[in-house]
């Protein structure tokens, strides 16, 4: 399965920044369950607070109330580059010659280490591996005597993907990067201005959305009100075509367009191209659901939940011995023998990466008693790896490059297996097809990949 990304969340102009900015990231928890953090301001001072966990585990009532100040920026993040660690939780924060900045960044920079190096020589003193501490070191390096002209200058030198929040005393900022890789999208509260990863974060604290923020845009958000700027020359949109897929959650607008539906869209399109006779549909949960939905619908087949989802599982669960833990994906996943038993199925999944979990999931709905058991994957087979915010693996270890679907649907032990064509895929979106992405599936990236960069990229994962 991809891992999740990061998600970001500010907020300027209420009493309650800390607060609210806590529960736009428990809606984004699913973004990344590796660690949390927020850096609150009341126009004198920031402070921070962070932790490894999930959200709920970070922050306690006690700590919240403690976080005083109109305005204020949060981060859950899954690491994509750097390690898993305290030190590289987010936002990140410093003071500098020219003040103090916190920052949060969903994305990846594919000129990340050649920043870094140039840096260093410049002096720079690195306290993370992360891509957000190269963004603040290019602001602090800059000659500029202004912030925003500073950011801009910064900007200019950074390739790859990033949704940024940044934060000094008196301002919130936001930044898309010119290709709009990953989302970003502006609402209102009582107002108070809100800035968010998904949709999802702004129904949570009851925001009105106003509208997203656009490839290459900057805003800057301050007691005068809200400005934009579009410093850049417009190039090719590149949108993440797995937020659609994957990602986002099923309630939230992305890139302007329903998650929900996408996912049931791909679902019917799955069904035109690989059609089964079966006496029930199910879906891999949660990401899975509305495929399944679609596919169940368009082939007028039974929709059944044969497998429930524990939702309770955290970072904390303890995995002592490698018995406890080859049952991981039970303990998250369980069949319900009845409803399997003598059944021929057709089991939805949203995307197939190593194969490891597909396996050992169809080897449980075998022994629940299945009769056939039919994959079909709203998704075409992931052949590369992602160089701009997912973790997929490298390319030997990505099985739909190391076999074709005859081997794969072999090796996971299926009656048959069917994935959905690239340019099903892409007919499904609620968007054209030349806005998105499709790196991960055909191998064509939007920004040149060195091989270098490659190399020590996929050797940090």
């Amino acid at each position: 399965m991809a891992k999740e990304s990061c998600g970001v969340f500010a907020v300027f102009g209420s009493k309650e920044a800390a607060k609210l900015t806590y529960l736009g990231l428990y809606a984004l928890q699913h973004r990344g369950q590796e660690s949390a953090g927020i850096a609150v301001s009341d126009g004198t001072n920031i402070s921070v607070h962070k932790g490894m966990g999930l959200v709920s585990e970070v922050f306690k009532e006690e700590r919240l109330e403690k976080m005083v100040g109109h305005m204020s920026i949060g981060h859950v993040r899954y690491s994509t580059t750097g390690s898993s660690h305290i030190k590289n939780a987010q936002p990140f924060f410093v003071e500098y010659s020219r003040g103090v900045i916190a920052i949060g960044h969903n994305g990846n920079l594919v000129n990340g280490g050649s920043l870094r190096r140039k840096l260093g020589q410049e002096g720079a003193i690195f306290q993370s591996t992360m891509d957000s501490e190269i963004v603040v070191h290019l602001i602090a390096h800059s000659k500029k005597k202004k912030l925003e002209e500073s950011l801009i200058e910064a900007l200019s030198q950074m390739k790859g993907s990033y949704s940024l929040i940044l934060s000094d005393k008196n301002q919130i900022i936001g930044v898309r990067d010119p290709h709009g890789f990953k989302p970003l999208c502006l609402g209102r509260l009582n107002g108070a201005y809100v800035l968010a990863s998904e949709t999802c974060a702004l129904d949570i604290i009851q925001a009105q959305y106003v509208r997203e923020i656009e490839p290459g845009e900057i805003v800057f958000i301050n007691k005068e009100g809200i400005r934009s700027i579009k410093p850049f020359s417009p190039v090719k949109h590149s949108f993440c075509i797995f937020e659609f897929i994957y990602f986002s959650r099923p309630d939230s607008n992305i890139f302007g367009k329903n998650v929900y539906l996408t996912r049931k869209s791909l679902g019917k399109q799955l069904f035109k191209e690989y059609p089964v006779e079966v006496d029930m549909v199910m879906p891999v949960p949660d990401s899975g659901n509305y495929a399944a939905l679609g596919f169940a619908q368009t082939g007028k087949i039974r929709f059944e939940m044969g497998i429930i989802r524990n939702h309770y599982i955290g970072r904390t669960f303890i995995q002592p011995t490698p018995r406890i833990r080859s049952l991981g994906v039970k303990i998250k996943l369980n069949p319900v023998r009845e409803v399997l038993k003598n059944k021929r199925i057709a089991i939805i999944e949203d995307s197939i990466v190593r194969g490891t979990t597909s396996k050992a999931r169809v080897k449980t709905l075998w022994d629940a008693g299945a009769k056939e058991i039919h994959m079909r994957v709203s998704c075409s087979p992931i052949k590369c790896p992602c160089f701009y915010g997912i973790d997929f693996p490298t390319k030997t270890e990505l099985i739909a490059n190391c076999y074709n679907e005859e081997q794969i649907c072999k090796h996971l032990g299926l009656t048959s297996l069917g994935y959905l064509s690239l340019d099903g895929m892409l007919s499904s979106m609620p968007l054209p097809p030349e806005e998105f992405c499709t790196a991960c599936f055909d191998g064509k990236y939007p920004i040149p990949i060195d091989e270098k960069f490659s190399k020590d990229l996929l050797e940090k994962k």
